[in-house]
């Protein structure tokens, strides 16, 4: 169906309101309408994610509802005969808190039990009440760190974790059999069967979060020597966070009072996400009186966690989300280690593009390192998998883009407790008299210096679409095998399943779900992943080398990097 069929069904239709339909005829530019209309918002893994606004390709009541919908259609198929029963959250973004209402009436209208937050919560602890409420599925409304135009909404199966390639797809193909709004039930408000959820659940998360602190006895004698600022960026972790923090004793935390209070416009951060470093500026300026020992900030959906630390100069430097990740891994075996406890059997897992940094880490203590596709759900699902077999113990999961997990209660990226291990790390070593810079040098010195690189092509619309698919299929098909003078030598093709060797041309299958995601790596062991973001209208590339001291791999991360964008602006021209 073509845009303008799409906007005239819009227009005619007796289920869109007279508001949103002047609103729509009000837009004068002819590329906009054609942006909002010339497809259907993508329901994918990541649920739903884009702009807030009137059209069939934007964040509205009626894309949310008809997405529910589909949800609801879905899950009464899934489970006929039984009590089906989901938890709904939300954040702090605008319309976050209209988009759960207007879920939780859809799924009461079709016969569903609705366990509903009364606030806005970190998404960590939406994933938490959809296990401790024997839910069926959860849904968070929130975008995560985008920018404020966005909202967003996330599915979460019975496990916690967010939903499988594959069922997402049947979701999918439950809200595509919904082919006019008149499909769409609604129940009215305050319909029985929707419940608030009570303090007593949130209080069981906090008790979780805090026992997974591994020094205790080094917290509750020293906890109050650390200094730390802290901002929420205007989300849903202000509360949280601190009272974790607090209950352990790190009194002395100081918050960003600018960025304390939840607003969907992030009036200080045009961009709120913590691996920005313009989000840090205020707490900067806080610094220069105060000089913390640590300064971190959380996303709107307190997924994410960024740190800020003192470099040795004096300088405060944010660590990337791999350095961060680097920090944790390291800190959690070595103490374990330590007091005897670490399991036989420990694993950690981590993401294709994150830090290979990790795992002469892990050999150290013979832990075992598992690959998983980009997205957290995947590890969600390898601990769903280590529970149900006894193959691992989990430990602790992360991803290079600031998300982090320890312990299985929750099966989604967690700032909340990972502000808490965070915090562990840093007062451990100040007692030490280093900062966590100096512990990331100490690791560093051990060994080598690897060095990651993002580089994110924002390519929005329909031809921005298009254009990713043909650079993706350039890259696929006829790109060369040498990257500046370094030849080529694996190509790992993730939707075709298939690891080459380009010197012995011999072949492996790749045991991970299919994904648009290629990845080369070089004869040096350095590596890039180019992959379009399942979340927004970008590809990303991401970059990794290794050399023995810091200057010689930030020089190779720069001669590495031009040549990889040689090589996609060749792509783009084609």
């Amino acid at each position: 169906m073509s845009y303008t069929e799409q906007l005239d069904r819009w227009l005619n239709s007796p289920y869109i309101s007279q508001e949103i339909k002047n609103e729509i005829k009000e837009i004068k530019d002819e590329k906009e309408v054609e942006d909002r209309f010339y497809k259907e918002l993508e329901f994918g893994t990541g649920g739903l994610r884009g702009k807030i606004g009137a059209g069939t390709n934007r964040m509205n009541i009626y894309t949310v509802s008809k997405a529910t919908q589909g949800l609801a259609d879905y899950l009464n198929l899934t489970y006929k005969n039984e009590v089906v029963r989901v938890c709904i959250g939300y954040d702090s973004r605008n319309m976050s808190k209209e988009f759960s209402e207007i879920s939780a009436r859809v799924l009461s209208a079709n016969g569903i039990e609705v366990e509903l937050y009364p606030s806005l919560r970190p998404t960590p602890m939406i994933s938490f009440g959809v296990r401790r409420l024997s839910c069926k599925a959860g849904i968070v409304i929130t975008a995560s760190h985008n920018p404020k135009e966005y909202n967003g909404y996330k599915v979460y199966g019975c496990d916690g974790g967010q939903i499988t390639d594959k069922v997402a797809k049947e979701i999918y193909n439950c809200i595509e059999n919904i082919d006019d709004f008149s499909k769409v039930k609604f129940s009215e408000e305050g319909d029985n069967k929707i419940h608030i959820i009570t303090e007593s659940i949130d209080n069981d998360y906090y008790e979780l979060v805090k026992s997974l602190a591994i020094r205790k006895d080094m917290i509750k004698n020293h906890a109050s020597e650390l200094s730390i600022i802290y901002t929420p960026i205007h989300g849903s972790g202000n509360i949280p966070v601190r009272r974790i923090l607090q209950e352990l004793g790190f009194s002395r935390v100081q918050v960003v009072k600018e960025q304390e209070g939840p607003n969907g416009n992030f009036p200080t951060a045009t961009y709120p996400n913590p691996e920005d470093s313009r989000v840090f500026s205020i707490a900067l300026n806080l610094a220069k009186d105060s000089e913390p020992d640590i300064i971190f900030g959380t996303d709107p959906d307190c997924d994410r966690i960024g740190v800020v630390v003192k470099d040795s100069c004096g300088d405060y430097k944010i660590l990337t989300g791999n350095q961060t990740g680097v920090l944790i891994t390291n800190y959690i075996l070595s103490s374990l280690k330590e007091q005897d406890i670490l399991p036989d059997n420990a694993a950690v897992i981590k993401t294709i593009v994150t830090t290979d940094m990790v795992k002469k880490i892990t050999d150290d203590y013979n832990v075992s390192l598992i690959n998983v596709l980009t997205g957290f759900k995947y590890i969600g699902e390898k601990i769903k998998e280590f529970n149900e077999d006894n193959s691992y113990k989990y430990l602790f999961g992360f991803e290079e883009s600031y998300g982090y997990l320890a312990g299985d209660f929750v099966r989604d990226k967690d700032a909340v407790s990972a502000s808490l291990l965070i915090s562990e790390m840093a007062l451990y070593y100040k007692l030490r008299g280093m900062n966590l810079y100096d512990a990331l040098n100490e690791l560093y010195e051990s060994y080598g210096y690897y060095k990651e690189n993002l580089i994110s092509m924002e390519l929005e619309g329909k031809l921005g679409a298009e254009k990713i698919q043909g650079i993706m299929e350039y890259l696929r098909h006829s790109m060369t095998l040498e990257v500046g003078d370094s030849k080529i030598v694996k190509k790992l093709d993730y939707k075709l399943s298939l690891e080459k060797n380009l010197l012995t041309i011999e072949e492996r299958y790749i045991d991970l779900p299919k994904s648009n995601v290629l990845k080369f790596v070089l004869e040096d062991e350095s590596w890039f992943v180019v992959r379009p973001s399942g979340t927004e209208p970008k590809m990303k590339v991401y970059l990794s080398v290794w050399d023995s001291t810091s200057h010689k791999a930030e020089q190779k991360m720069d001669k590495f990097s031009k040549d990889i964008m040689e090589i996609i602006n060749e792509a783009c021209s084609i």
